[in-house]
C-alpha cells in the first residue's frame, strides 16, 4: 500500500473542502475552477472567436457558465503522444426553484421546486436550507446580463410532519415531490397581505453581493436549494469526509489538482461538464458537441485527428459505491469497495461503464507504479446499474475511456461520506497520468 503524507494529504483534504463550499452549484463549481487555472497560467479561450493554439501554452474554455474544459497544450507532437484526457461533471441531484414559485399557504411563503436527478430526497427534510445559481436581468441601459449569486446563510427549509399527525411514519412513508418538498421561505406579518415576489428577492441579492452591477429587473433565473452545513473531516479517528456534492466535485477537484501538475511536453486536458445527472444531453453536457467541437478546433484535419484519439486515452472520474456495513447484501461478494481502500475501477458487462480489460490493465498499472492501492466494482447481476460520462463520451470521440472512481457511502444524499485517504490516492494516479511520457497505446 502506498506510504502517503498524512500532512500532504490533510492539506489536499482541506483544499477540497474549500472547494465544495465555494461551489453550491454547478455554475459556482465550473467559476472555482476557473479561478485556480488562471492563478496558474492559464489563457480563457472564447468561443466565439477565431483561436491561435501554440503548443506549449495552457488554455480553457466555459460553455454555458457550468462546463468547463482546461488543456494543457504539449510541446511534444500530437501523433507521438495522444491526449491524456479526464472528465468528471459539475452538477449533482438537487432541488431546483420552478419559474413561478411563490406559493402563499396560511401565511407563509413558500417555494414551488422541481428535482433535479435522482436526489435522495428523504436527507432534505429539517436542514438548514440556502439558496444559489445564475440570474439573468436587465441594466438600466436595456442590457441583458447575467452574475452568480449565493445567499450562503440559511434561508428556506422543509419541515417534516410530526409523527404524531402520521404514526406510520416509520414503516410505510412516501415522499411526494409535488407536495411533501415544498420549502418555507418566510412568514407575511399579520398585516402584510401582499407577499414579496421572487425576482424582487433576487434583485434585492444582486445588489446586495454585487453592488458594483447594474441590475434594474430580473428576466430569469437557474436557482438551487443546497444544505449549508459546511462539509467536514468525521469520525472517531478522523476517517471520513462528510459533505454534500462529493458525487462529483470530488472528482473534479483531484483532476484539476492533477493537471496543475501536468508535463509541458505531454497533451493534456480536463473536462468537467453539467447536466449529467440528467442524461448530459445538452450544448454543455457530455453528450453535446463541447468536447467533440474542441477537438476539431485544436486538429482540424480529419485523419490527423482520428490518429491522435486513437492515442489518446479518457479516464471517466465518477464517485462509485462503498459497500454499507448495514447493507452487505447490495453488493456483489467479491466486488464491495471499501473506504480508504483506494479508486475503484467499475465494470459492466452491458457499457453502463466504458471500461475495457485493456484500459482497466492500464489503470492497474498506473497505480501499481505508483504504489496506490485499487478496487473494482461490479453491480450485482439482478440489480440495475447506474452510469457515467465515460460510455458517452467513448461513442460520442472514440476514445478509449475507462470508469473509474473514490468509493462512497450515500450517493446522491444531501450529505455523502467519502474516506479520507482515497481522493488524495486518486489525486496521486491522476497526476502520473498527466506526467506520464509513455505512450498510451495497447498494441
Amino acid at each position: 500500500m502506498s506510504q502517503i503524507s498524512s500532512e500532504s494529504q490533510s492539506q489536499f483534504n482541506q483544499e477540497l473542502l474549500s472547494f465544495i463550499q465555494s461551489s453550491p452549484t454547478a455554475f459556482h463549481a465550473a467559476n472555482s475552477i476557473a479561478n485556480q487555472l488562471v492563478a496558474a497560467g492559464f489563457e480563457e479561450l472564447d468561443e466565439a472567436a477565431a483561436w491561435n493554439l501554440q503548443a506549449g501554452k495552457r488554455y480553457y474554455i466555459k460553455r454555458n457558465e457550468s462546463s468547463i474544459i482546461a488543456f494543457v497544450y504539449g510541446k511534444k507532437d500530437l501523433l507521438e503522444t495522444g491526449i491524456r484526457m479526464l472528465g468528471a461533471h459539475t452538477d449533482s441531484p438537487c432541488l431546483k426553484v420552478k419559474p413561478q414559485p411563490e406559493l402563499n399557504r396560511k401565511g407563509y411563503l413558500q417555494l414551488g421546486v422541481e428535482v433535479y436527478g435522482g436526489a435522495l430526497l428523504s436527507p432534505w427534510f429539517d436542514r438548514d436550507l440556502s439558496l444559489a445559481g445564475r440570474v439573468t436581468f436587465k441594466t438600466s441601459e436595456n442590457k441583458i446580463a447575467s452574475t452568480l449569486i449565493d445567499f450562503k446563510q440559511a434561508v428556506v427549509s422543509i419541515p417534516s410532519l410530526a409523527i404524531h399527525l402520521d404514526r406510520e411514519v416509520n414503516n410505510s412513508r412516501t415522499i411526494n415531490p409535488q407536495k411533501d418538498i415544498v420549502p418555507v421561505l418566510l412568514q407575511l406579518g399579520p398585516e402584510q397581505t401582499l407577499a414579496p415576489n421572487f425576482k424582487s428577492i433576487l434583485l434585492a441579492q444582486i445588489k446586495q453581493q454585487h453592488p458594483q452591477i447594474d441590475a434594474v429587473s430580473v428576466l430569469d433565473f437557474e436557482i438551487s436549494l443546497y444544505d449549508t452545513q459546511a462539509p467536514a473531516i468525521v469520525g472517531f479517528q478522523q476517517d471520513f469526509i462528510a459533505s454534500a456534492r462529493l458525487d462529483n466535485l470530488l472528482s473534479c477537484f483531484v483532476g484539476l489538482k492533477a493537471i496543475l501538475q501536468a508535463d509541458d511536453s505531454v497533451s493534456s486536458l480536463l473536462i468537467c461538464t453539467d447536466h449529467e445527472e440528467v442524461g448530459s444531453t445538452s450544448c454543455c453536457g457530455a453528450k453535446g458537441p463541447m468536447l467533440q467541437q474542441f477537438l476539431e478546433r485544436l486538429i482540424p484535419e480529419t485523419e490527423t485527428r482520428i490518429r491522435v484519439i486513437e492515442r489518446s486515452l479518457m479516464i471517466s472520474a465518477d464517485n462509485a459505491h462503498g459497500v454499507h456495513p448495514n447493507f452487505i447484501d447490495r453488493h456483489d461478494e467479491n466486488h464491495g469497495p471499501i473506504l480508504n481502500r483506494g479508486p475503484v475501477v467499475k465494470v459492466n458487462a452491458n457499457q453502463r461503464y466504458a471500461t475495457t480489460s485493456e484500459t482497466s490493465g492500464f489503470f492497474h498499472w498506473l497505480c501499481e507504479q505508483n504504489q496506490v492501492p485499487v478496487q473494482v466494482f461490479v453491480a450485482r447481476t439482478d440489480m440495475g446499474c447506474g452510469s457515467t460520462i465515460g460510455p458517452i463520451v467513448a461513442s460520442e470521440v472514440g476514445v478509449k475511456t475507462i470508469d473509474v472512481g473514490v468509493p462512497t457511502f450515500a450517493m446522491h444524499s444531501i450529505r455523502e461520506t467519502a474516506g479520507v485517504a482515497d481522493a488524495y490516492y486518486l489525486y496521486k494516479v491522476a497526476t502520473a497520468f498527466y506526467q506520464s511520457l509513455e505512450l498510451l497505446n495497447f498494441k
